[in-house]
């Protein structure tokens, strides 16, 4: 589609991708348990961590790897299956060099999660 790289496109990116993780049978659970019924506060974040790791707009301020290693019951097959549907994700809406750009921050990011849940990268 090759999409703007915007604030905007970054929201379509986010609702749509966070569509397809709540009727994942393998995703949708552990978000679920997580985030529970009201995802706007979520995706309004995650808005912000995209715009500021893709544009460096400096909005999102918290802890990514402390949020989740508070979360239960995570698997190495939870990163495959995030990383396959983000990369179907970008690379619908976006240049192949934009979302090669999401996609190497999606992968340092699992990469440092996998660590820490596993103390070794299972998926990258």
């Amino acid at each position: 589609m090759n999409t703007e790289l915007n604030r905007d496109s970054i929201a379509t990116l986010v609702h749509d991708f966070y569509a397809d993780i709540r009727r994942d049978s393998t995703l949708g659970p552990v978000f679920d348990a997580a985030i529970g019924a009201d995802w706007e506060p979520h995706l309004a974040r995650m808005v912000d961590f995209w715009s500021s790791v893709m544009l460096s707009s400096g909005e999102f301020k918290g802890n990514v790897y402390g949020k989740h290693m508070a979360l239960q019951g995570i698997a190495p097959e939870h990163f495959r299956r995030w990383l396959g549907l983000f990369e179907s994700h970008v690379h619908r809406l976006f240049a192949p060099e934009v979302a090669e750009g999401f996609l190497a921050a999606a992968r340092r990011i699992a990469a440092s999660l996998q660590y820490g849940f596993f103390g070794r990268v299972e998926v990258a």
